[in-house]
């Protein structure tokens, strides 16, 4: 099981970085490795949204589809996929420090299985990794 979390405070009100991180169409924006986001079903976001990515993740291109499961405007937000080799959970989380900064908090949960299975002990630390350069870069974009 890899279970890899992330945070960082954003210089931003709360409502502001939750709206903007929950919104699929910002994601290519944030994300070093996804290239696209494509709505499956209808705006807005809600429980049981389905969004289309494609994403390159170590070496490899790679296209799933993510369901909104949880979802708590300027809250909370979990999407999950069970298909492909490596099923995934994505869960983002908001809380306010103060009235212009917030906690981003992301964390990725997932069973890899065939070949993805021999990558699982470097998968942790190369998620880790990417989720970070994530967060600066949401944070970069935020609070310019």
């Amino acid at each position: 099981m890899v279970d890899v979390r992330t945070e960082i405070k954003i210089n931003c009100p709360l409502e502001k970085v939750a709206e903007y991180a929950a919104n699929p169409d910002h994601a290519p924006e944030w994300y070093v490795n996804i290239d696209s986001a494509e709505w499956l079903t209808g705006k807005p976001l809600k429980l049981g949204s389905k969004i289309g990515f494609k994403a390159k993740f170590l070496g490899r291109e790679l296209a799933y589809i993510y369901e909104v499961v949880e979802y708590t405007p300027g809250e909370k937000m979990v999407m999950q996929t069970s298909e492909g080799p490596f099923p995934m959970k994505t869960s983002y989380s908001w809380e306010k420090i103060d009235a212009n900064t917030t906690l981003m908090k992301l964390r990725n949960q997932g069973q890899p299985s065939g070949f993805s299975k021999l990558a699982a002990p470097f998968m942790g630390s190369m998620m880790k990794k990417a989720n970070s350069k994530d967060l600066k870069k949401i944070k970069q974009i935020l609070e310019s």
